[in-house]
């Protein structure tokens, strides 16, 4: 993946606020130029000590992505739990509960970003 678009993917993502989750797809969308799963790819390269809430973007269904061997999804849920949002008997968090809306217009303007309104997923 290009530098640019990582950077793009991380700007938009710094804009989650706690409390809030995201979407792999919702963040593409905002972005441009990338899919799902290019999100996905940019939050796993993040090194340990980030800036980026990247916590904060779960899959369209509301859930925690699988990660490969660690503990990633456990210390993603517990991250998210701490900011207060809640999860289901099947490990969902409600987006209509508690997704993000997207950034605010004028910040998307400012820096060359297309808002997009955020999915209907309820």
């Amino acid at each position: 993946m290009n530098a640019p678009v990582q950077k793009r993917i991380y700007a938009v993502v710094r804009q989650i606020p706690p409390g809030r989750v995201a979407t792999y797809g919702q963040i593409a969308a905002i972005v441009g130029g990338c899919t799902a799963r290019m999100v996905g790819y940019a939050l796993a390269a993040l090194p340990p000590e980030t800036d980026v809430p990247w916590q904060r973007v779960i899959n369209r269904q509301g859930k925690i992505s699988p990660r490969g061997a660690g503990d990633g999804s456990l210390r993603q849920r517990l991250l998210l739990e701490a900011e207060g949002i809640a999860f289901d008997q099947a490990h969902r968090v409600d987006l209509g509960r508690f997704g993000w809306q997207g950034p605010d217009w004028a910040w998307a303007a400012r820096h060359g970003f297309v808002p997009v309104p955020a999915p209907d997923n309820r």
